[in-house]
């Protein structure tokens, strides 16, 4: 899977992944990261989530990095902002009142450029990436962010039955990919109304990673 992949899924929107309204896991289980209005969140591989428009709805500032420049171009639009676009080292930034969006390549984004975050909410990142991207992603993560606490949300199917992305992640491997950096606990886990393309049973599970 490339920048490729992804590109295209955009032009042809083809974004079955974006979820139609606000992820009912963040808003049942946000408040577990003890986060002060005015807090800075950092959601990677945001695409034009929602979950943006709560964040700030809350008095939350918002930082986020997306491969593609079409979904931060619909993100803004969608929140009725018009960004001030700006070059910044292999990215384009894109800005608002309480929001940075970073197009580019994830991996290339450094501490420096992200600057000081308070939290991470993981939605669509890990469960996006093929399994031998995943530990260079957690590791990479947790570097430029100094540790932040984190709400990460995975998925659970038979593997057999659909494949990813979004890709299914079992509680051991995120253990695997953290358990050195933080302390793991399994907030909640529900079933998937009608499951993926409403015949594969899958869950939903959302973990609080802390120190």
């Amino acid at each position: 899977m490339d920048a490729d992949f992804w590109h295209r899924k955009w032009a042809k929107d083809e974004i079955g992944f974006h979820e139609s309204e606000v992820n009912p896991l963040l808003l049942k289980h946000f408040a577990d990261l003890a986060l002060a209005q005015g807090s800075r969140v950092f959601v990677p591989l945001c695409g034009k989530t929602l979950d943006i428009h709560w964040l700030l709805s809350e008095d939350y500032r918002v930082v986020g990095v997306e491969l593609s420049r079409l979904a931060v171009e619909q993100l803004f639009a969608e929140l009725g902002i018009e960004p001030a676009v700006s070059a910044c080292g292999p990215f384009e930034r894109f800005s608002g009142p309480g929001v940075d969006v970073f197009v580019g390549d994830f991996f290339e984004l450094s501490v420096a450029l992200l600057g000081p975050v308070d939290a991470i909410y993981d939605r669509a990142a890990l469960v996006a990436l093929p399994p031998a991207m995943r530990q260079r992603y957690a590791a990479h993560l947790t570097a430029i962010t100094a540790r932040a606490p984190q709400l990460l949300i995975c998925f659970e199917y038979d593997p057999k039955l659909m494949q990813g992305p979004p890709f299914a992640i079992a509680g051991e491997e995120v253990a695997r990919h953290y358990h050195g950096s933080y302390t793991l606990t399994l907030l909640d886990r529900v079933e998937i109304p009608g499951g993926f393309k409403g015949r594969i049973p899958a869950t939903e599970s959302i973990w609080l990673l802390a120190w």
